[in-house]
């Protein structure tokens, strides 16, 4: 590959500050990324040298759209921002984009282009089938995406359920009423909540039944109207039950289905996400995501974690798992 000379003109001295970081920390950190690259900067103008000038030019481009669109880029917004730029996608279009501000006033964004794909699918569609290993924001957005419905007043409430593999689906078994029994099992969601609106909020959506919390195993008999239903760990359903679930949607509802095809526990190992895409595949208003090590959003190494068990083919341990 032929070195290539190319120049970055940054508009503002201002932007150029928060460009290269405190003591050039960003910019280092892109030199780091780009082995080879020599990144030179006068004024508000910065020149690149090396073999991976042009793609380096345009992680500079980016960056600068981000801070214009006012996001702060850190080390880690800017890792990411890299990483995007090498699979030809648009960082100052994927990480602006804002669902709704959390209860401490942040905003609530996709962080990878697969997941701003999954919220585009959910906001557009019926039903979303979001599939992927741990940490990839399945049900913290769909989450996200159900609190900005019901202020919206697009739904009534909020129907959060998911499978109890670990209990046996029976509940009666267990010590304590209802929530206290799937308490355990639904606090991925309940944490997601809890980001989403304030504990007092969150408390009176949960009195007045505007957010309602129970196993599968009560869905049946059920029409769901004016809702909008998160179905969690999806892969540990039977097929019976996801025919069961899938039909109990009613007018005016939207559901999200969220699971983790290499976590299945369903004794026999018939999971009910199994070959659901080909079955339902061409029905409108239905669609699958499927989200993979590069949306991850926990620690790098939770990522670097996850493509090991991709490369290899053996099972990832469940990071979303409640302990015992």
């Amino acid at each position: 590959m032929e070195s290539t000379t190319v120049t970055v003109n940054v508009p503002g001295n201002d932007l150029m500050s928060d460009l290269v970081g405190e003591r050039d920390v960003l910019l280092r950190r892109v030199e780091g990324a780009f082995p080879g690259s020599a990144i030179h900067v006068r004024g508000n103008q910065i020149t690149i040298d090396g073999d991976h000038a042009p793609t380096v030019r345009r992680v500079f481009d980016e960056v600068v759209a981000l801070l214009q669109q006012g996001l702060a880029v850190d080390e880690n917004t800017l890792d990411r921002a890299i990483d995007m730029v090498r699979a030809d996608e648009r960082p100052s279009e994927v990480l602006t984009t804002e669902i709704l501000r959390s209860a401490r006033g942040k905003p609530v964004r996709p962080r990878s282009a697969g997941q701003k794909r999954y919220v585009e699918a959910v906001a557009d569609g019926i039903i979303t089938f979001a599939i992927g290993p741990a940490g990839t924001g399945k049900s913290w957005l769909a989450v996200a995406m159900a609190v900005r419905a019901l202020k919206a007043g697009q739904v009534d409430r909020i129907v959060l359920t998911r499978p109890l593999v670990e209990a046996g689906e029976r509940v009666g078994f267990l010590p304590g009423d209802l929530m206290a029994k799937v308490d355990p099992y639904l606090r991925p969601l309940y944490d997601a909540l809890f980001d989403m609106v304030d504990a007092e909020t969150a408390q009176r959506l949960l009195d007045r039944s505007q957010v309602e919390v129970a196993p599968l195993a009560f869905m049946r008999g059920r029409t769901l109207n004016n809702s909008f239903v998160i179905l969690d760990e999806a892969q540990n359903t039977t097929p019976e039950q996801m025919k069961m679930f899938l039909t109990r949607v009613g007018f005016g509802s939207r559901v999200v289905v969220t699971g983790d095809v290499s976590q299945v526990d369903v004794p026999g190992g018939r999971s009910g996400l199994e070959g659901l895409q080909n079955t339902l595949s061409g029905i409108e208003g239905l669609s699958f995501i499927r989200l993979g090590a590069r949306d991850v959003v926990r620690h790098r190494i939770v990522q670097d974690i996850v493509e090991a068990y991709e490369r290899t083919g053996v099972k990832p341990p469940d990071l979303d798992r409640p302990t015992e």
